[in-house]
C-alpha cells in the first residue's frame, strides 16, 4: 500500500506541475481578444487543461499524500509531512479559486463572446491573477517536492 500511495503522489504531482507550466505557456502565447477566434480557442484548450489535467491531478496528489500520512506511523510525528499536508491542502484551495473556476469561466465566456453573446471587451480580467497563482502554486509545489525528496528534520510542538 505504502509504494502504491508514493507512486499514485507522484504521478499525481507530475501531472499537477506539468498542467501548471503548461497552462503558464499558454497564458504567455495566448492572443489578444480582439482576436477572438484565436482567444477562444486557447482559453478553451486552457479550461479542457484546467479541468481534466490540473483538477484530478490536484485531487490525486492530495488525497495520496493525507492517506500516506495517515497509513504510516512514520509520517505521524514527521515536521515534514504536516508542512506538505498543510501547502497541499492551501494548494487545493487556491488551485479551485484562482485556477479552475477562472481558467473555466474565461473559456465559456470567450466561446460565449465568439458566438456573439457576449461583449469581447469583459474578456481577459483574470489574465494577471491567473498568472501570478500559477506561479506561486508552482512554487509550493516545487517546495513540497523538496521536502519530500529531502525530508528535513521539521519538529512537531509536543501535545
Amino acid at each position: 500500500m505504502r509504494r502504491l500511495l508514493k507512486f499514485l503522489h507522484t504521478m499525481g504531482a507530475i501531472g499537477l506541475m506539468g498542467a501548471m507550466a503548461s497552462l503558464l505557456v499558454m497564458l504567455s502565447l495566448a492572443p489578444p481578444p480582439t482576436a477572438l477566434a484565436g482567444y477562444a480557442l486557447m482559453r478553451g484548450a486552457m479550461g479542457a487543461i484546467a479541468t481534466w489535467i490540473f483538477f484530478p491531478s490536484l485531487g490525486l496528489t492530495l488525497v495520496a499524500g493525507l492517506l500516506a500520512i495517515g497509513l504510516n506511523r512514520g509520517y505521524h510525528g514527521a515536521g515534514w509531512a504536516w508542512l506538505k499536508a498543510a501547502t497541499g491542502i492551501l494548494v487545493f484551495e487556491s488551485g479551485f479559486v484562482g485556477v479552475l473556476g477562472p481558467m473555466q469561466q474565461e473559456a465559456e465566456r470567450s466561446a460565449e463572446a465568439l458566438a456573439g453573446r457576449v461583449d469581447p471587451a469583459t474578456l481577459a480580467t483574470s489574465l494577471g491573477p491567473e498568472r501570478n497563482t500559477l506561479w506561486v502554486l508552482l512554487a509550493i509545489a516545487t517546495v513540497n517536492v523538496v521536502l519530500g525528496i529531502w525530508r528535513p528534520r521539521l519538529t512537531r510542538r509536543p501535545r
